[in-house]
């Protein structure tokens, strides 16, 4: 016996009374074949019926693609009912990557001709909802037409159907364009919002339609003034006591579309804008909603001085509200601030300070980014010691980047090389696993270059030490500095910490323990053993001991170890008389850099002028080798060389008899190809002399902002006809004003010597903000491949 088809509200119950998913595909399967049945038999009568039960199948989450035919014919029916649930499955079954959706282009015309506002409406929601590109241009005529029907119902579907034409054709704006301003005076509020809407999109993309809407400024000022300052279009459309916020909203993000980089748009809301920052209820959503894009809107326009000092102290009230929402947001604008509204943010310092002990973990990150960007050299103690403080009881996930901002802070705005080292340590000792990995270098080097504060570091990384070995980075300057300065740690004469009386014995004891510890990494150990040599020549016992650990080490598993006690056991049985010579202090190296290699070159050029040029005695060939080396490269206001004189014939006979060194290439220019927010990126070229057809690039990413640039990638890509490889970069974060830039070595390989192009893609975070650039350069210099 078969069984009939269950109507729509019975199917839904048994659906919702099957116990298990086995009984619920059944109960679909079942249905589902009778619908099929019902669609061969063609039944017109209950096609619709049939219909409406697969399309809730279909929200279930089950197959209903052969029910799409079906909906065709009922949007082709001339009956209200059918049309209504064929429409329906349109939407929810039919999109652009089936054909099928095309065949409805004419049922959909046909209806927005017709007279019936209800058929007109729901060909316009099917329109808006799933209607492809070559729908919107065979249908945009029939659109424009009914934007200006006198029916507030279909003019409001008309224009969002108006905006969804405008997102998937973006040519179709100039058919818009004369409607929208006829549209800005309607009373109705969605008409009027969805008008806002569609000016908005038509602006973001068309240069033209920008330019045409700065003209109806004073127009969108006065709709806002009024929803402002009176009750609004209509009552029922506030909210909270705030009138039409959603409608405010969108003529606040369209201004300050408008006023971008528009001085004359810019200054007629000034006015406006004030008024709605001050007059804004916030103790509710809705007027922090308003007040939030209004201060988005200042940010963006040419807007007065005070204006945007009002816009920060917004956002700095926003820090107070009890919502997190409405904190986190208050935080991510102020980071977007920090650059350029510095002074008017930092007022805000204490509150952002206090975010830092939010429970919640996207607050407290977005507090400390925004901290770190509000240090400066008037301020840095102070924050400092709040940042520290932080680190103590911060989450793991962002103790990485909490003492890593420390440590930048400290490098930049250090007022004292002792308070310098303090930092340093200070961290080390809380958080020395999560530091970045040149921690290590700049803090030996910066102990390195302040020899009044050797004896003070010494003392304090042992103490250090000895309390704590887990902390890898810790460890190591320890080990360093143990190694270079260990003769002052055995004085005990200074003054700045408290007396501490060391034995030589309690200093190897203590390395040793290093070098046994299971926490130490094989580098840890390295330094530790080199810092146990290093003492073999400044401490006055025997070196027995020092010996016999080193001797050990010479049969280590780890082959970097065994190879560093191998040469130091030769060192103390074959060269025991240079040893005290090879372990000598370490002088002072000096951070490289482009701008250090600059400062370096101009001292040398200076150097050269200002020496006197030297009357050669003899023409020896270095001599007269040197003299062509200086004469290559003349300077503006160099004289020209006078003229030979004839009878010196033995002269000019050596010089002739000297071989004629090969000219040096001329340096190819350096190249500027990316510029955003202070990060800047250079390429600088050279071509080894002995492979021509090899060019290696260096990239140089330096960064003039206020914030650090972190987790910087870039990757490159040539034609098929050239060779590229790509070395690691020197780091991942570029340091903000100016800090150690991050360079890049690319290899080049052209066999062809054809012209070079070269395709970039640079991922970073900037501000809190993943940004991502892909570009082209092609105006490389032809050095570079001729």
């Amino acid at each position: 016996m078969v069984m009939s088809s269950l109507k729509l509200q019975d199917l839904i119950e048994e659906i919702r009374g099957a116990k298990t998913q086995a009984q619920e595909r059944e109960v679909i399967q079942k249905e589902c074949a009778h619908i099929r049945a019902s669609f061969r038999d063609g039944d017109p009568l209950h096609r619709h019926r049939q219909l409406a039960k697969l399309l809730y199948v279909h929200m279930l989450g089950y197959p209903a693609h052969f029910g799409q035919m079906e909906c065709l014919k009922l949007i082709a029916s001339p009956r209200f009912i059918d049309k209504r649930v064929g429409y329906l499955g349109a939407m929810l079954l039919l999109d652009e990557r089936q054909d099928a959706h095309l065949l409805i282009t004419n049922s959909i015309k046909n209806d927005l001709s017709q007279g019936i506002q209800a058929v007109q409406g729901l060909a316009l929601c099917t329109l808006s909802t799933m209607g492809s590109a070559e729908m919107c241009r065979d249908l945009a005529t029939e659109v424009e037409k009914l934007l200006l029907e006198r029916s507030p119902y279909l003019r409001k579907k008309a224009v969002l159907t108006a905006v969804h034409m405008i997102r998937k054709v973006p040519e179709l704006s100039d058919t818009f364009l004369p409607v929208c301003a006829k549209l800005l005076h309607e009373r109705h509020h969605g008409v009027l919002l969805g008008t806002i809407t569609l000016i908005t999109e038509l602006c973001e993309r068309s240069p033209a339609a920008l330019k045409h809407f700065r003209k109806v400024v004073p127009q969108l000022v006065q709709i806002l003034r009024t929803l402002v300052s009176t009750t609004g279009y209509s009552a029922e459309h506030s909210i909270s006591g705030v009138s039409d916020p959603f409608l405010q909203v969108q003529i606040l993000r369209l201004l300050r579309i408008l006023g971008r980089n528009h001085e004359e748009s810019s200054e007629s809301m000034n006015d406006l804008l004030a008024q709605v920052a001050t007059n804004t209820d916030t103790s509710r959503n809705a007027g922090s909603a308003v007040l939030f894009e209004t201060v988005l809107t200042i940010v963006d326009i040419r807007s007065a001085a005070g204006l945007r000092v009002l816009a920060v102290n917004i956002l700095g009230r926003f820090l107070l509200n009890s919502d997190k929402n409405i904190r986190y947001v208050a935080l991510t604008s102020l980071l977007r601030l920090v650059q350029s509204d510095h002074s008017a943010v930092q007022r805000h310092r204490p509150t952002v300070v206090e975010c830092l002990r939010e429970p919640d973990a996207s607050l407290s990150r977005r507090a400390l980014e925004l901290s770190l960007a509000l240090v400066n050299s008037s301020n840095v103690r102070a924050m400092t010691q709040e940042l520290q403080g932080f680190l103590e009881t911060c989450p793991l996930d962002l103790r990485a980047d909490c003492a890593s901002g420390i440590l930048l802070a400290a490098e930049r705005f250090a007022p004292t090389k002792r308070w310098h080292i303090d930092t340093i340590l200070r961290v080390l000792t809380m958080a020395g696993t999560h530091v970045r990995d040149d921690a290590v270098a700049n803090l030996t080097q910066l102990i390195g270059g302040a020899q009044e504060l050797h004896a003070y570091s010494v003392r304090r990384l042992y103490s250090a030490l000895a309390q704590d070995i887990s902390q890898q980075p810790l460890v190591q300057v320890a080990a360093w500095c143990i190694g270079e300065y260990g003769d002052l740690l055995l004085e005990g004469s200074c003054e700045e910490t408290e007396p501490l009386q060391v034995e030589e014995e309690e200093v190897l004891a203590l390395l040793e323990r290093v070098l046994q510890s299971h926490m130490s990494l094989p580098a840890t150990r390295g330094y530790a053993l080199t810092a146990l040599m290093k003492l073999s020549t400044r401490l006055r016992g025997d070196n027995n001991r020092i010996r016999q650990v080193v001797s050990i080490y010479g049969s280590c598993l780890d082959v970097e170890l065994q190879q560093r006690a191998v040469e130091y056991n030769t060192l103390f049985r074959k060269y025991d008389h240079m040893r005290a010579a090879i372990l000598e202090k370490m002088p002072l190296v000096e951070r490289g850099g482009p701008q250090a290699d600059e400062e370096v070159k101009e001292s040398q050029e200076a150097t050269r002028l200002l020496e006197p040029a030297p009357v050669p005695t003899e023409p020896q060939a270095s001599k007269l080798l040197d003299l062509l080396d200086l004469l290559d490269g003349p300077s503006e206001d160099s004289q020209q060389p006078a003229p030979v004189d004839p009878s010196a014939e033995g002269t000019l006979i050596h010089l002739l008899d000297l071989p004629c060194a090969p000219l040096a290439p001329a340096p190819i220019p350096n190249l500027k190809v990316f510029e955003r927010e202070g990060l800047q990126l250079n390429l600088s070229f050279v071509r080894p002399p002995g492979t021509p057809t090899l060019l290696v690039i260096t990239v140089t990413a330096t960064n003039a902002s206020e914030g650090d640039v972190t987790h910087f990638i870039c990757q490159a890509a040539v034609p098929k006809s050239f060779q590229l490889q790509l070395q690691a970069p020197s780091g991942d974060t570029v340091p903000a004003q100016g800090g150690l830039p991050v360079t890049q070595v690319l290899r080049v390989l052209n066999p062809n010597k054809a012209p070079l192009r070269l395709k970039l893609r640079l991922t970073y975070n900037h501000y809190g903000q993943s940004v991502q650039e892909v570009f082209e350069v092609n105006n490389l210099p032809v050095e570079t491949w001729q």
